[in-house]
């Protein structure tokens, strides 16, 4: 064993590093972190022991400079680095600076982050060991008979600078788009043209090595519900794989790993087609987002592992054997019923219900929860970064048992802040083809309507309806006892004046459906439209209970300035509540296109005003938590304005353009 290691540096932010530093204070070993400046009060910083400034906000002036990291660790007394996932974590030119600097990598070495950390070598060294892939296509070269294809990053991952390409035409946009973002989120540029495998599994194997020749295989993982080439839930171990394939996909993986004197965590990542064949993706030099799930049905500490590897100690001859099954959802602040855009803003509340604080399944019990975030209340949700706020994962002795308790959970959680992907999260893990491991990476597509990806009516049971009463109710309750009076509560019904009609409008927040609730206390208890049958129980400001057809249901509701949430165990809600008349200082001229969140203009098509536009046509792009976003023509006719120019911070609803329909003849 090596020089032990006593203050670790983490060139990272958010979730990742919250994590690693919890593995720090096991271990007794001191921490450092980094921030920008728009992470500045963020929770990564607060828990750590020492904290270093990198000015500015975006990843490319802080995040991505190995220069400023390598100096921030000297000047806080690290002695180690721990590079996370995203960013640099796969930059051999990183390692080597890391090291030359006379600090500890805690990754692989240098060499082997190199011939794996480039997507189009790591296939060339792959396709030379007899590892089946896809072969790189030219773009200059492509023709119809070749699609679909699929444009990807050469330097790192988690689906940035990715695209799927089904029309030949549109080839070249495609590549320009994903060179800009692939550039803006890893700080290269490169990127390569394959064929695109429909109907393909995502599968993984999680790879842990020593420097003394010890290769672990700690299971495999499926990852094929993917939105935007990103992994959106994962399970181990991936279920369905015939055992010959399941061995194949194994053995590939540790003489990848063999090949390159590869040393601590990684993972290699396949494609399984539909018919059963298997293609190598891409050989993950770091630790996976994913990686909890591993921990919980093997018992171990992979960080842990990370740092005593690279202190110089060998593994055990032989992995723990894995018990039972384990699944992550990412909860991501977005909407996927409006194309994903981020949702920004701030995270008043995360709440979740029996998760265990510990990491790994403890002796002798074999299900549990998990919370593994990188917010906390109260926190701002800015656009310079991913959208992920955390990952809950669920643990049990089998798949059914684990996916029902993800659910649930992810169910009752409180989650007070942005629009998030919860619902989504919750509706495809009780889809009956997930519950059947019917999977590929087109399972949200596929299911599209089914999963809520596009705006839908008014949820048939009444459970929002109902929650937007309950909302009016406590706001009543709330003005009541502001004013001095006694708060009505009880059985008893309210006070014995009559109150007048009263009228609340709320609008649904993720859904934007509008509900009017007229309603009136009285001696003889509740009268609202369109709730006969309904009796109030009980209301004060923070709880409301109401009886529906005999079924008695308790609300509990929490006003913020700009939004209401109801959470009950029938589900949660979120309202806005709405002026009664309309603002006519916020009108826009017609046509106007308005920023659908807040971010920053990286291109335009180069249009000017008084130009025709098609329907659907791209007029910009906007830059936000990483990813970019297109804003199109939402109608045929002329471009009359376009206020957006490239590099400009624009807030959400600003108008970026305006376009004048075209009418009839």
């Amino acid at each position: 064993m090596g020089t032990p290691i006593g203050s670790v540096l983490v060139a990272n932010r958010g979730e990742i590093a919250r994590r690693v530093f919890r593995t720090c204070r096991g271990l007794g070993i001191a921490t450092v972190a980094v921030h920008s400046d728009a992470d500045e009060g963020a929770a990564h910083v607060r828990e750590a022991d020492a904290a270093v400034r990198l000015p500015g906000d975006t990843a490319a002036d802080t995040y991505l400079r190995a220069d400023l990291l390598v100096a921030a660790a000297l000047s806080a007394g690290a002695d180690a680095v721990h590079p996370g996932y995203g960013f640099l974590s796969e930059s051999a030119d990183f390692a080597r600076a890391v090291e030359a600097a006379g600090l500890v990598w805690i990754g692989p070495p240098a060499a082997a982050v190199e011939a794996m950390g480039s997507k189009t070598r790591a296939k060339e060294l792959m396709s030379a060991a007899g590892v089946p892939v896809f072969a790189a296509l030219d773009p200059a070269a492509v023709t119809a008979a070749d699609l679909p294809l699929l444009v990807k990053a050469a330097a790192g991952g988690g689906g940035r600078g990715m695209r799927v390409v089904r029309d030949v035409a549109s080839l070249e946009g495609e590549l320009s788009a994903a060179r800009a973002e692939a550039a803006a989120a890893f700080g290269d540029g490169e990127v390569f043209v394959e064929p695109y495998a429909e109907g393909a599994r995502h599968v993984e194997v999680q790879l842990l090595a020593d420097a003394h020749g010890t290769v672990w295989v700690l299971g495999d993982r499926d990852c094929s519900l993917q939105r935007r080439h990103q992994k959106v839930i994962e399970e181990t171990p991936a279920p369905g794989l015939a055992a010959p394939l399941r061995t194949a996909l194994h053995e590939a993986a540790v003489s990848a790993a063999r090949s390159i004197g590869y040393r601590g965590a990684g993972t290699a990542e396949f494609l399984v087609s539909a018919d059963g064949r298997p293609y190598f993706l891409e050989m993950n030099t770091r630790l996976q987002v994913e990686h909890p799930v591993t921990e919980c049905v093997t018992g171990l500490d992979l960080v842990a592992w990370q740092i005593r590897i690279a202190e110089g100690a060998a593994l055990p001859q032989r992995p723990p054997q894995p018990r039972g099954h384990a699944v992550e959802a990412r909860l991501c602040a977005e909407d996927p019923a409006r194309g994903w855009q981020p949702q920004p803003g701030v995270l008043h509340l995360l709440d979740v219900p029996g998760v265990d604080a510990r990491f790994t399944v403890p002796p002798g019990r074999e299900s549990g929860l998990r919370l593994d975030s990188g917010v906390v209340g109260g926190e701002r949700i800015g656009v310079h970064y991913d959208p992920m706020l955390a990952k809950l994962i669920a643990w049990a002795p089998t798949r059914a048992e684990a996916v029902r308790r993800l659910a649930h959970a992810l169910e009752r959680a409180r989650l007070h802040g942005p629009v998030t992907n919860r619902d989504l999260l919750v509706r495809a893990l009780r889809h009956p083809d997930f519950a059947a491991a019917r999977l590929d990476t087109s399972f949200l597509e596929r299911h599209a309507a089914a999963l809520g990806l596009a705006p839908e009516p008014e949820p048939a049971d009444g459970t929002e309806r109902i929650a937007a009463l309950a909302a009016a109710l406590a706001d009543a309750a709330r003005r009541t006892g502001a004013a001095g009076a006694p708060v009505p509560v009880r059985l008893g019904g309210w006070r014995n004046v009559p109150s007048q009609p009263q009228l609340k409008r709320y609008r649904s927040e993720p859904g934007g459906r509008t509900y009017d609730i007229g309603y009136r206390l009285d001696r003889d208890g509740l009268t609202a439209d369109g709730f006969e049958g309904t009796r109030l129980v009980r209301a004060d400001a923070g709880r409301v209970a109401l009886e529906t057809g005999g079924v008695l249901r308790t609300f509990e509701v929490t006003a913020y300035p700009e939004r209401t949430f109801v959470d009950s165990p029938f589900g949660s809600a979120a309202f806005t509540v709405l002026p009664r008349f309309p603002d006519p200082e916020q009108s826009a001229a017609p046509g106007s296109l308005r920023a659908p969140m807040p971010g920053t203009v990286v291109r335009t098509a180069g249009l000017a005003p008084g130009d025709r536009v098609e329907a659907g046509q791209p007029l910009l792009w906007l830059e936000a938590m990483k990813m970019e976003h297109l804003i199109a023509a939402p109608a045929a006719g002329t471009l009359l304005e376009l206020t957006a120019d490239v590099g400009r911070q624009v807030e959400l609803g600003a108008v970026l353009a305006v376009v004048k329909e075209e009418t009839g003849p």
